[in-house]
């Protein structure tokens, strides 16, 4: 049976380039790691845990790419997605190559907000620890001046009794 041509009014499908890579997905807050099946200038077939309904913008991250597509249908876990704008094809196929995913120290700084190491959190939970150790001795110091001024005006009295009767 022949295979049927195309009409003069519809384009010829644009060639899709079989791949399997990781990539991450982003879908309202939701992130989940997805795996990229083909790829196209203008389109991705992917495989995902949960499929978002369709029309659906997504932001797709592979690397340094972020690619926001929508999704066009689905069947499954399976999800055809068509990208806002022209997707760069050999730069993500080549990102598992990139500089940045080398085993070997890099001697540049890393860029990437998820890339790099999370001291800040550290940094933020010892300022917590010292606010808190701050604010406990302050309170001690108020509790121990006000306790001694009770303390005090309580005594004055029956002291001034003693005094009186020792002839002071």
């Amino acid at each position: 049976m022949p295979a049927p041509k195309h009409r003069r009014s519809e384009k010829p499908r644009e060639l899709r380039r079989r791949v399997v890579l990781p990539a991450r997905l982003r879908w309202g807050a939701q992130w989940s790691d997805i795996c990229i099946l083909n790829i196209s200038s203008r389109g991705l077939l992917i495989h995902a845990p949960w499929t978002p309904a369709e029309g659906s913008l997504l932001e797709l991250r592979r690397g340094d790419h972020v690619i926001a597509a929508r999704v066009i249908w689905k069947d499954g876990a399976r999800i055809g997605l068509r990208a806002e704008e022209r997707i760069p094809i050999e730069e993500i196929l080549s990102a598992g190559q990139s500089n940045a995913l080398r085993l070997t120290a890099m001697n540049e700084p890393i860029t990437d907000r998820r890339k790099r190491p999370r001291r800040y959190i550290e940094d933020a939970r010892l300022e917590g620890r010292t606010m808190e150790f701050v604010s406990v001795g302050v309170i001690a110091a108020i509790s121990a001046v006000t306790i001694w001024s009770i303390a005090q005006e309580a005594l004055a009295q029956p002291m001034e009794v003693v005094l009186a009767a020792l002839g002071g």
